[in-house]
């Protein structure tokens, strides 16, 4: 993959196309719930808490298996152009909203082992603070180290008889964009403005196990190519292994064998 490394003047910040911004993961930083994050991605920030509850949802009632599960949402200034009313207070929630919250779940869920969570469920809330394109990958990695932490907290009192979880979960998006005559170019971790412009727009999940959990492209305006999704692909994949590291690092995780 030919990228540019060196600063590009074709994305709002400068960064190359390859670069991801800046991010920076504070875990343990609310007291309530067994495991909170906040997460800062550029000038996108998202509070992640983990919640541990001693009950099923009914479609597992009668099963020894739990259940991860997730909720997303703005705060009123989250976004910086505009006020944006509580989806509480206008008794209606978005469709992007559940869109979301589903693809945050599945993207826990597949790295959990529902088995080893037991009788419970885990509720993993994302509360967006500030907005400035990625919120929903922030808030599978927050999310995922919020929930990590929980499970390791949970596994040293006892609660959980193994760690139920087996591997690490990142998300990255990508994009294809150009201006003007410019040919379109893949990018990594997209900004609000590059991605209301992105040609393609593309949110990938990857597990720490070189598995795909998620996929989610689509053409904006236009079609693309098998070369144009594989060339996104292994863009980031890219991304995602140094948010490993950075997981890793964090968070140093034994997985049962």
């Amino acid at each position: 993959m030919e990228l540019k490394t060196v600063k590009d003047q074709m994305r709002t910040d400068g960064r190359a196309c390859d670069e991801m911004r800046p991010i920076q993961i504070h875990l343990g930083y609310q007291d309530a719930g067994e495991g909170s994050v906040l997460i800062e991605q550029g000038r996108t920030r998202v509070l992640c808490t983990a919640s541990v509850e001693h009950t099923q949802p009914p479609h597992l009632k009668g099963t020894d298996r739990g259940w991860v599960t997730a909720e997303y949402g703005m705060l009123p200034r989250a976004n910086p152009h505009r006020r944006a009313p509580r989806e509480a207070v206008t008794g209606y929630r978005k469709g992007r909203t559940y869109e979301i919250e589903r693809m945050i779940g599945r993207a826990l869920r597949s790295v959990t082992d529902l088995k080893a969570v037991g009788p419970r469920t885990v509720h993993v809330d994302c509360d967006v603070l500030q907005a400035d394109g990625g919120t929903r990958t922030a808030s599978i990695i927050g999310g995922f180290m919020a929930l990590a932490q929980a499970f390791q907290r949970g596994r040293a009192s006892g609660v959980f008889k193994r760690l139920p979880v087996r591997a690490y979960v990142a998300a990255v998006s990508v994009g294809l964009s150009g201006r003007g005559a410019m040919p379109r170019r893949p990018m990594i971790d997209l900004t609000f403005e590059e991605d209301s412009k992105a040609e393609v727009d593309m949110n990938v999940v990857w597990t720490s196990e070189g598995r795909l959990a998620e996929v989610d492209a689509a053409g904006e305006g236009c079609a693309f190519d098998e070369p144009d999704l594989a060339q996104l692909l292994a863009l980031s994949k890219t991304g995602a292994a140094a948010l490993f590291a950075l997981e890793r690092k964090l968070l140093p995780l034994e997985f049962p064998s």
